[in-house]
């Protein structure tokens, strides 16, 4: 699966069902194994405020669906 392929699916926490984003960023180590991902919160009027990202680190990423990514908290 491709970087773009991921950043195109919704990024849901399986503690509350919450949308917390989609993936803007990758964290790879210098032996080039993915760490994390830095997902951006999508907010209504969002050019309003600072940006609000969170990283996930991949052992909390639980599946990954066609549509979705979900993540425990």
């Amino acid at each position: 699966m491709r970087l773009g392929e991921l950043q195109d699916k919704d990024v849901i926490s399986m503690e509350d069902g919450k949308l917390l984003g989609n993936i803007i960023d990758v964290n790879i180590d210098e032996n080039g194994k993915l760490l994390s991902f830095l997902v951006a919160r999508k907010r209504f009027f969002s050019w309003f405020f600072s940006k609000n990202e969170v990283e996930i680190r991949w052992e909390q990423i639980e599946r990954v669906g066609s549509d979705v990514i979900l993540v425990k908290d």
